[in-house]
């Protein structure tokens, strides 16, 4: 039985509380002054309301991947999995909130339209592709950064993700369905670079390592996301023209290419799968396909997509990840490997399919699909396409250096790196991380015996 000794070593971290209290105040202000229901008076918003029909099954999927996918995936830490599915959610409540604020107050800003939310479940859509976002760059971080220091990051990365998203969707008027560069390849490149900021970590790396059980667990995330994709991509996909169908579609085809990609190059590189390959650069198809998923690309090239995304998104883990690390950009769960190249891939299948997006393929409804094509040709299209992508990256990279040198300058460094130990109460003895790391010192050849009486000599 644990004293009780043991809670009075932990200290109250108020800076931990007046910063979520602050950011909690600011949501606070911003719903009671600028966010209302859709206005049920009037027959076209009765006829609005019926979003819960449309979008609730799709959002709920969504929901699932953002909570319980995001969080298992990153569990794969022996001694980090309070933090991995904890932060998660603390991440994703802050930045379905915050995505709301954000989104709309840039948004109705620069249209210079009334800054005035009618909530709708697509908001909550857009609320969770923020947490997307943010979930990826904690990716890069995980394990290396405080609560306090998670709270600022997401404040200050949903700024610049929603200026972005309003450059690329607004003024470039840029089609990405499926987050390829406003969700994947910003949440990415904001963490390396967020990453870089924090520095490496020098001290308990022999805790940066997975047992069996958390890779299982981890696994479990992936086979979450790996499942529920098709509904991140086409959630607000229309209806109409089968545009939500070619979604489901091509993401399905991709996710299933680039599995099996994964296995291929896992097997070729390593002689057996590595675990970490499968986990990952299995989903790397839904990131690829993201940004053409609702479009006339043909099975074929979904295939092509899926293909080369887990080829690319396993290369990575084999021989960048290593090289970015000794770098300095360093990054715990590999996200340049299946957000970072996956999304811009992405959006360069993008800028190619709206570049051949003809009247052929889409008849009279290709302005439903792309609004820009009212006044530009397929060309520009495609090349507006391209520059979202490239000041995606441009945001991003800057985003997560600005907010890293600010946060890391304000706010003290985690003590324990790739530990719960630090910001939660935690079980004295963790038995199966004693087990793995004890394993010489078991005399009597049961297993289960060896680690309760280890246990009970540490206590």
């Amino acid at each position: 039985m644990v004293s009780d000794d043991s809670h009075e070593e932990h200290k109250v971290d108020y800076q931990f509380l007046y910063s979520l209290a602050f950011v909690e105040v600011v949501v606070f202000f911003f719903f009671a002054t600028a966010v209302d229901y859709a206005d049920a008076t009037e027959e076209e918003d009765v006829t609005s309301l019926g979003s819960v029909s449309k979008y609730y099954s799709m959002y709920q999927d969504v929901h699932v991947m953002i909570f319980v996918g995001f969080g298992f995936l990153m569990t794969f830490l022996r001694k980090n999995a309070f933090s991995a599915l904890g932060h998660t959610m603390l991440i994703g409540c802050l930045s379905i909130q915050l995505g709301i604020v954000w989104v709309n107050l840039f948004h109705d800003w620069f249209l210079g339209h009334e800054i005035h939310v009618h909530l709708e479940i697509p908001d909550l859509v857009k609320g969770d592709f923020a947490a997307g976002a943010t979930l990826i760059s904690f990716g890069a971080v995980l394990g290396r950064v405080t609560p306090t220091q998670i709270i600022w990051m997401v404040f200050f990365e949903l700024i610049f993700y929603s200026i972005n998203e309003y450059i690329g969707v607004e003024e470039f008027q840029a089609v990405d369905m499926g987050g390829s560069m406003y969700v994947h390849t910003f949440g990415a490149y904001f963490g390396l670079a967020f990453s870089w900021m924090v520095g490496v970590p020098c001290k308990n790396e022999e805790d940066e390592a997975s047992v069996y059980h958390s890779d299982v667990f981890a696994m479990v995330g992936t086979i979450f996301l790996w499942l529920f994709w098709p509904s991140f991509n086409g959630v607000l996909a229309g209806e109409n023209f089968h545009q939500q169908e070619r979604v489901v579609i091509n993401t399905v085809i991709a996710l299933t290419c680039s599995a099996i990609s994964a296995f291929f190059f896992s097997h070729l590189t390593c002689g057996k799968f590595d675990m970490v390959h499968i986990q990952n650069a299995s989903l790397a198809g839904g990131v690829a396909i993201g940004s053409s998923s609702d479009l006339v690309v043909g099975p074929f090239a979904a295939i092509i997509t899926g293909l080369i995304a887990g080829g690319v998104s396993t290369l990575g883990y084999v021989y960048l990840t290593p090289r970015l690390n000794r770098w300095g950009i360093y990054d715990v769960c590999g996200i340049h490997n299946l957000h970072g190249m996956p999304g811009v891939i992405g959006g360069i299948g993008g800028a190619i399919s709206a570049a051949s997006a003809t009247g052929d393929k889409y008849g009279e409804n290709i302005e439903l699909v792309f609004a820009g094509r009212s006044h530009r040709t397929a060309a520009q299209q495609g090349l507006f396409q391209f520059w979202a992508l490239m000041v995606t990256l441009g945001m991003a990279i800057f985003g997560g250096l600005f907010s890293g040198l600010l946060i890391t300058y304000f706010t003290k460094e985690k003590e324990n790196t790739f530990s719960d130990e630090d910001d939660w109460e935690v079980p004295l003895v963790e038995f199966v991380s004693t087990y793995f790391e004890e394993k010489p010192k078991h005399k009597t050849g049961n297993v289960q015996d060896d680690v309760i009486n280890d246990a009970q000599n540490e206590i």
